[in-house]
C-alpha cells in the first residue's frame, strides 16, 4: 500500500536489554490555510511525548519528507505496528 493513502504510521522501537520502549508516529493532515502538514510524534511508550509540525506548500513534498523519515527510522530499528 503507497504511504500517500495511510493516514498515519506508527513506529515502535524496543530493546528490554537497553530499558529502551519507544514509538514514532507520522501522518500527513491538512492544515487550515490550504497547506498539508506532516506531524511527527515521538516519545516512550506509556508516555506523553513530543510533537513537531512541518507546512509544505504540495503534498508530493510532504509525502517524500514522511518516506524519507520512514526510512531513516527503519534503518534505527523501529518496526512498523
Amino acid at each position: 500500500m503507497p504511504i500517500e493513502t495511510v493516514p498515519y504510521v506508527v513506529l515502535e522501537r524496543c530493546d528490554r536489554t537497553r530499558n529502551m520502549a519507544r514509538y514514532y508516529v507520522l501522518s500527513l493532515e491538512p492544515s487550515l490555510f490550504g497547506d498539508t502538514a506532516l506531524v511527527r510524534q515521538w516519545g516512550r511508550l506509556g508516555q506523553p511525548g513530543r510533537q513537531r509540525i512541518d507546512l509544505f506548500r504540495q503534498r508530493a513534498h510532504a509525502v517524500e519528507t514522511l518516506e524519507s523519515w520512514f526510512a531513516r527510522k527503519k534503518r534505527r530499528g523501529y518496526v512498523a505496528r
